[in-house]
């Protein structure tokens, strides 16, 4: 246990720093127009914290985005290695994992983003449990600000570091309030786990990879995840709540415009934004005409605008009427 609790704390103690140096900068700009001590300025800083986290991990998302997109268009391969290797399993991981590896794609670095977020997710849960139970500083935090991090509410009312299965006490009000904006949280979360990899499946996957085991797969997690989520989440404190819920809406958001302007071929995001760049195209005067083989040619659909001369300057004009002068002698003498 020894061993465990000092690699637990060797991982946990710099996100400690990084965590508390993020939010206490944030904290002390919403102080200018804030309470110091009020819930709002503490939860905006977990907002604050969230989208500098995001920003950071934009690199990985990026690669994810690319693995999964080849792991989609590899799936008419891997069916074709299941059929031939399906009675030897040991043979058929090999010929899949060479697939990958010559395309460059590693199965996992789907997974990334979420697993380099979970230690900042419960490095989070512990700064502000222990800050609320024990007014325990840990980081930059020294004991007047995780006292205030930890007995912050919002609106007086609502406690940051209280969850839905800490305020089971119906009897008294601001407990039932705790309990309805945590639940509303923990169903925000739900939702947006279950929202963006719906969105994912059925807007950026071709039709031939929504079966077989990769599809199998996709679909067990879109019903999964959100259930793990929605379950482990009356546990959580509002704050951490409020961190994972943004976290969400920034990946439903980012995986939109992703999707929106750089699609899988052979998906329906892929077609709708062909015929929007057609449409485009035919706004703007010019539309691409496809021969079969892709784009071939381009038809200009404004009518052809009329070539002026060029004006000349009165020197100009007196020396072409003299080499016309000298071209009609010349003629006459010959």
């Amino acid at each position: 246990m020894d061993f465990f609790s000092t690699i637990g704390g060797a991982i946990m103690t710099p996100l400690y720093y990084v965590i508390s140096a993020i939010m206490i900068g944030f904290h002390k700009f919403f102080s200018l127009f804030l309470s110091p001590s009020g819930g709002w300025s503490w939860a905006l800083s977990i907002v604050g914290l969230t989208l500098v986290i995001r920003m950071a991990l934009i690199p990985l998302f990026v690669k994810q985005i690319k693995s999964q997109r080849n792991m989609q268009l590899l799936q008419p391969k891997v069916r074709e290695l299941q059929k031939k290797y399906g009675h030897d399993r040991q043979k058929l991981g090999e010929e899949t994992m060479k697939l990958y590896k010559d395309a460059g794609t590693n199965p996992f670095a789907s997974c990334l983003p979420l697993l380099l977020q979970m230690p900042i997710f419960f490095a989070l849960f512990r700064l502000l449990d222990q800050a609320a139970k024990k007014g325990t500083p840990h980081g930059f935090l020294n004991e007047k600000l995780a006292e205030q991090f930890g007995q912050s509410e919002i609106g007086g009312r609502i406690p940051l570091a209280e969850s839905f299965w800490g305020a089971r006490t119906w009897g008294d009000d601001p407990h039932a309030l705790v309990m309805v904006v945590a639940l509303f949280l923990v169903l925000a979360m739900t939702a947006t786990t279950f929202m963006t990899q719906r969105q994912l499946m059925s807007k950026n996957m071709p039709a031939d990879a929504l079966t077989g085991p990769y599809a199998q797969q996709q679909k067990m997690l879109l019903y999964v995840l959100p259930v793990v989520f929605g379950l482990g989440g009356v546990a959580f404190p509002i704050g951490v709540l409020l961190y994972w819920t943004t976290s969400n809406l920034w990946t439903m958001c980012q995986q939109f415009y992703v999707i929106r302007n750089n699609p899988a071929p052979g998906t329906p995001a892929f077609a709708a934004k062909a015929e929007r760049d057609r449409l485009k195209a035919r706004r703007s005067g010019t539309e691409t005409i496809d021969g079969g083989a892709g784009d071939v040619a381009v038809e200009e659909l404004r009518p052809a605008q009329r070539q002026q001369p060029k004006r000349q300057t009165k020197a100009q004009r007196q020396q072409s009427a003299r080499r016309d002068q000298q071209l009609k002698k010349q003629g006459e003498e010959s």
